[in-house]
């Protein structure tokens, strides 16, 4: 038992940098707006947010936000 807590509490550490990494790596929702005459341009790589860099960097966000939350309740659990 003391193995597995030692691999999950690395596997956590190592989600946390990885989430501070992506975190940081995001732009922020302003940036890249423009607008003329009070209204919001909408480019091709605004409409495709989904399959862009940032796209997929909130999609790996999500993913460590969920791994992060699962493993903090394993870790808290006093089974081990």
């Amino acid at each position: 038992m003391d193995v597995l807590k030692i691999v999950l509490t690395v596997l956590f550490i190592i989600v946390c940098v990885a989430l501070m990494v992506i975190i940081l790596l995001q732009e922020g929702k302003q940036q890249g707006l423009g607008s003329i005459g009070g209204q919001n341009i909408e480019s091709y790589w605004s409409k495709n947010k989904g399959r862009s860099r940032e796209g997929i960097l909130v999609k790996v966000t999500a993913a460590l936000v969920v791994v992060f939350f699962v493993l903090a309740a394993v870790l808290n659990l006093s089974v081990f």
